[in-house]
């Protein structure tokens, strides 16, 4: 069988997010609550100021961001999982978009005073496109905050997955494994400057709240980086 294109790889994983969007926010899915909480501290202050989030899915930090008084732009290329963002609380504060983030962002040079991006990283193809992107976009000096599930998840046979509740089935969009060095040497190249790195594991009191991370305690889940322009 022939190796799929990246275009068909594409066409997978939007699909999948697509097909994921209605439960994406209620599945109990523990990676987003290791991550929601870090990210958000090292986001820090941004009243006042204009954000980019790369990759918004139903939206969980672009509503938040806008709700602290940022001024918000949110992309991502799964119409499925925007359409589930733009029905939430506060949506009419951020500026949504449909937008692949294998092409370069729509958004002129220092647009951004911040960007986030959050469990992003699996699916780009070109990782050193994403970051030259997201530079360009930020003022001099801006801030990057990255999160993305932890490589070492793949040694344990681990992607974003989920179960279709009209059809059972499980669906996988589609995960590349980089690593971490391959993040920040792609970040490296495009002249960020690494401001924070942290790896991140569930415990017990963590897995008793959301029960898919027991078979995950002491097993690095997510990593967390900051960069700035």
């Amino acid at each position: 069988m022939p190796d799929r294109s990246p275009e068909d790889e594409l066409a997978q994983t939007r699909t999948g997010y697509d097909r994921w969007a209605p439960v994406y926010d209620c599945d109990g899915n523990p990676l987003q609550a290791l991550e929601q909480p870090r990210v958000r501290a090292l986001v820090g202050e941004v009243r006042g100021q204009r954000v980019l989030d790369i990759g918004c899915g139903t939206g969980r930090h672009a509503l938040w961001l806008a709700n602290e008084g940022a001024d918000v732009t949110a992309v991502d290329f799964s119409q499925g999982m925007l359409d589930e963002a733009s029905t939430k609380p506060g949506a009419d504060k951020v500026s949504w978009h449909t937008h692949d983030l294998h092409e370069p962002l729509p958004f002129e040079d220092h647009a951004f005073d911040k960007v986030v991006s959050g469990l992003v990283l699996e699916h780009i193809r070109d990782l050193p496109l994403f970051f030259r992107q997201a530079r360009r976009v930020l003022v001099p000096n801006g801030q990057l905050v990255v999160s993305a599930m932890h490589p070492a998840m793949f040694l344990r046979g681990s992607q974003a997955r989920f179960t279709d509740p009209d059809s059972g089935d499980i669906v996988s969009p589609g995960s590349l494994p980089h690593s971490i060095s391959d993040f920040l040497n792609a970040a490296m190249s495009a002249n960020l400057k690494l401001n924070h790195i942290s790896e991140h594991q569930p415990d017990e009191a963590f897995a008793k709240h959301y029960p898919r991370a027991e078979k995950y305690i002491g097993w690095p889940m997510l990593v967390v980086m900051g960069f700035n322009a």
